[in-house]
């Protein structure tokens, strides 16, 4: 499993796929390409003698060929299907962004391309083995260069704690402006709720103030005087969460505290 944060500051664990499962989703892919590229050049090849082509033409029918299906195809593919191949499919496998989210054309063309490097260079795929294994997310040359990571699309993904706000500082948050709110604060914000109860009293209020005076200067807003840096960062914290996610199922918090802990199954 591999930790994964979002944009909305939710931590997810992902089963990452290893070398074994990808080896066989990539020879189950080599043999769809090795189909592709053969059916491809074979009818190219009558299409040429049948137009009476001379040799160049021919030559050129075999390399459309071979790049239709060493690197058109998986690009194809994973941009279609967002993420997937056929191998891939068969083995309950999807790449993804390092955040978590679905990939585009742009992330697919990438990992094609460097495929080359990773898995034809030396014509045995080692390359992409060696880094795969010096990798803690078992990410290839093409993966580390696009910004992705494949991961078990069929696991059950567990728990994410989201944040729930205070009754009484909905209002007041929802009125706030963002856009000033970086990832790294937001994540900041997110383990200081979720570790509050094994902090000390002391570093629970100097971590807090901290949070709460770094965060509402982000923010352009005066510090709330009279409220607990847990209510104001919960606050904060949920209403980013709350624009950017959809709506949780309906949770009844038992306390103050509970309320910022209350969790919500994240769908894959």
């Amino acid at each position: 499993m591999a930790l994964f944060t979002t944009g909305e500051a939710v931590a997810v664990e992902l089963p990452i796929a290893r070398i074994p499962t990808r080896a066989a989703a990539f020879l189950l892919d080599l043999i769809v390409q090795v189909v592709i590229g053969l059916a491809l050049l074979l009818l190219l090849i009558a299409l040429l003698a049948w137009l009476d082509a001379d040799s160049a033409w021919q030559d050129a029918a075999m390399l459309v060929s071979l790049v239709s299906a060493l690197i058109g195809y998986p690009v194809l593919f994973e941009t279609f299907t967002r993420g997937r191949s056929a191998g891939k499919m068969a083995m309950g496998l999807r790449v993804v962004r390092v955040d978590g989210g679905p990939i585009d054309f742009r992330h697919a063309v990438t990992r094609g391309l460097s495929g080359i490097v990773d898995f034809w260079m030396l014509g045995t795929g080692l390359i992409a083995v060696v880094v795969s294994m010096c990798s803690p997310q078992g990410r290839r040359i093409g993966d580390a260069l696009a910004g992705t990571v494949v991961v078990h699309d069929r696991s059950r993904l567990p728990y994410a704690a989201l944040a729930a706000p205070p009754p009484w500082l909905t209002g007041w948050a929802r009125q706030l402006d963002l856009s000033g709110l970086s990832d790294e604060l937001a994540l900041s914000i997110r383990r200081y709720l979720l570790r509050w109860r094994t902090l000390t009293p002391e570093v629970q209020d100097r971590l807090g103030r901290a949070l709460v005076i770094t965060t509402c200067a982000r923010l352009g807003v005066a510090p709330l005087n009279g409220y607990p840096p847990l209510h104001i960062l919960g606050a904060v914290l949920s209403e980013r969460q709350r624009r950017a996610l959809p709506p949780p199922p309906a949770m009844l918090p038992q306390s103050p505290t509970d309320v910022f802990l209350a969790t919500a199954r994240l769908s894959a």
